[in-house]
């Protein structure tokens, strides 16, 4: 029969590879989880990025469109500040007669 010290360094042995063998299955299934995660991550910083984007590119948008609305108010105060002048002097004008 074998001396007891005999079989605890085989047994140990396989006590090892057994356990080595268990944290190399659970490390690739963290790995797998943690991919995962980061394509998740990549994705959502990508929508993120897009959406910051749209945003700038909306806000952009309306200061054009209020610049130029602003500009045709103030042509037309302006438009209108004429026609005043016109008809000041056209009441000048008439009173003159």
């Amino acid at each position: 029969m074998a001396e007891p010290a005999d079989m605890i360094l085989p047994m140990l042995r396989e006590m090892r590879a057994e356990l080595l063998a268990r944290f190399e299955r659970v490390e690739a299934r963290v790995d797998a989880g943690f991919n995962t995660t980061n394509r998740r991550l990549d994705a959502m910083e990508k929508s993120l990025a897009s959406f910051k984007q749209a945003l700038t590119a909306d806000s952009l948008l309306s200061k054009l469109v209020t610049g130029e609305f602003e500009e045709r108010i103030e042509t037309l105060e302006r438009s209108i500040k004429r026609i005043e002048a016109l008809e000041q002097k056209v009441q000048e004008l008439e009173a003159q007669k």
